[in-house]
């Protein structure tokens, strides 16, 4: 007698869920708001990436978010922001310290996108908001003044997702998705000056029968094309600027302060007049200051100052 046998095939499909996965992500602009170029200083922001997603209950996506270069473009140490034909550096970090760069699986520059993963609750949905941490460098002086922008197009960012996925990044498991979620990074330079001032020393001197003269040196540091007036005021007493008091108690010596070298040039406050001008470069300019101490009474031994107050005006 033939027994027949009866072969069950089980096919295993995956659940519709799992086909009806969908994520949303939305970046928040990167604002820098105000960036003092001249400084040595960073100027730090934070972003957030908020993420949405629905899938099979109790199960995880895994995210793999590639953000690009943007418009402004990127250097093996910086992406960019522009305005006009200038250009300020910054970076996109994955921590707080800002050391490790949020890159692009797509580009071939140092860093690389961190992996995400998202627990699906029982309802099938899941959120979490990732904070993206913004450094512009400092000491950026040729950047000029203006509005400085960097877009992030759905060609820079390319956010690779899957549910089930348990591969490393870029690579996910079970009908891995694709978002591109844009967003910008901006930006604004100020047009600013920096004054450093160096003291006037006229030594030790006898009777003053004549010229006793001495000079010292303004370093005025502006942003490129910031037209600029550097005046000095008339001291403790307020005096004309070639009449300025240096003093001891009630005594006094009278001296002047001067634009050039002949000593005919008096350098005062009043902008068009007697202060002196300049237009910045985003690198430091030296001014020099000449002081004279014309003939005049002697008066008593001792240690005479005034001091001056530098004002750049721009």
């Amino acid at each position: 007698m033939m027994r027949k046998l009866l072969c069950v095939v089980a096919v295993l499909l995956l659940p519709s869920s799992v086909l009806a996965q969908s994520c949303n992500f939305n970046i928040s602009t990167v604002a820098f708001g105000n960036v003092d170029t001249l400084s040595g200083a960073p100027t730090d922001t934070t972003a957030t990436l908020a993420i949405n997603c629905s899938g099979l209950a109790l199960t995880t996506v895994r995210i793999c978010p590639s953000i690009g270069a943007g418009s402004g473009g990127a250097t093996a140490s910086a992406r960019q922001m522009t305005s006009g034909g200038s250009t300020l550096n910054y970076q996109l970090y994955q921590d707080a310290g800002r050391t490790v760069v949020w890159g692009s699986y797509n580009w071939g520059l140092p860093g690389t996108p961190p992996t995400i993963d998202l627990p699906i609750a029982l309802n099938g949905t899941g959120s979490t908001n990732v904070t993206i941490y913004g450094r512009v460098f400092g000491g950026q002086g040729t950047a000029t003044p203006g509005s400085y922008v960097a877009n992030f197009s759905t060609s820079d960012d390319d956010f690779i997702y899957a549910t089930l996925g348990v591969l490393p990044c870029p690579n996910v498991i079970v009908i891995p998705l694709h978002a591109h979620p844009t967003f910008a990074a901006t930006a604004s330079v100020l047009a600013n000056c920096n004054v450093v001032a160096h003291d006037i020393n006229f030594g030790s001197q006898g009777v003053l029968t004549a010229n006793v003269d001495a000079s010292a040196q303004l370093t005025v540091d502006c942003t490129p094309g910031t037209n600029y007036n550097v005046g000095l005021d008339g001291g403790h007493a307020n005096a004309a600027p070639s009449a300025r008091l240096m003093s001891l108690g009630a005594q006094t010596i009278t001296y002047g302060l001067y634009r050039d070298a002949a000593r005919t040039l008096a350098w005062g406050n009043t902008i068009g007049t007697n202060t002196a001008a300049g237009t910045g470069s985003g690198a430091a300019q030296v001014l020099s200051v000449y002081g004279r101490v014309p003939p005049q009474t002697t008066p008593s031994a001792g240690t005479y100052s005034d001091t001056i107050v530098v004002t750049v005006t721009y």
